[in-house]
């Protein structure tokens, strides 16, 4: 006997589809619940994960929640995503974010347009909330934090491009360590996220960004 009769009747819709025989009635919105993820489904979770984290925030965001306007089973939302971390990291990535390649010709040129692109894509996509939920789970998940660890280390190039691009101009400072460089700009976009601080207010970016920069150009 199980304590939740809802997690039951899903575990025994979910058997019932991998076995290959016909579960019970299903309402005509619920998505498939097979063993094989499918596109048509996944997709209809994410939208409505989406949906659930503009509407309610962090805080009104569960795997319950999710499944129940997507109409799917939480077994197979596990199934998928093996936590609330995972499905939040797939909501960011389904948002396509263009850094622009052409440089500037300076670091603090490159670094403003690079800090004021993802300002604007964390603003106007449900990146922005995606992505301070993410690291709000990673708060009390040991798992989130490293789903999120792995993720950064994934995106880190972008970053690493423009002070590799400085670094070819001459204008680095030879005994600047670029992996603390990296956590420092990273820590204002943070800031700046966390804060709700996403306008394009290009004359206070470019102030950070001066300040930054200049502790790390050759002298």
């Amino acid at each position: 006997m199980t304590d939740d009769p809802a997690r039951e009747k899903d575990r025994v819709s979910d058997r019932a589809l991998m076995a290959g025989s016909s579960p019970a009635p299903a309402s005509p919105s619920r998505v498939s619940a097979g063993p094989r993820r499918s596109k048509a489904a996944s997709e209809a979770i994410l939208d409505a994960a989406e949906a659930l984290l503009a509407e309610r925030g962090y805080a009104g965001f569960s795997i319950e929640q999710v499944a129940k306007r997507a109409g799917a089973g939480k077994p197979t939302i596990y199934r998928w995503w093996n936590s609330k971390a995972a499905l939040l990291l797939d909501i960011y990535a389904r948002q396509k974010l263009a850094l622009a390649e052409d440089a500037t010709g300076t670091l603090e040129g490159d670094l403003t347009a690079m800090i004021r692109t993802i300002s604007r894509f964390w603003r106007e996509t449900p990146a922005g909330g995606a992505f301070r939920s993410i690291i709000a789970e990673a708060q009390s998940d040991p798992a989130a934090l490293d789903a999120l660890r792995a993720f950064l280390a994934e995106r880190r190039h972008h970053l690493a491009l423009v002070f590799e691009r400085a670094h070819q101009r001459g204008e680095l400072d030879p005994a600047v360590d670029l992996d603390t460089t990296v956590d420092i700009v990273g820590g204002y976009v943070w800031a700046r996220l966390l804060t709700g601080r996403m306008e394009d207010d290009v004359e206070t970016i470019t102030a950070a960004v001066r300040q930054i920069a200049r502790g790390m150009l050759r002298r």
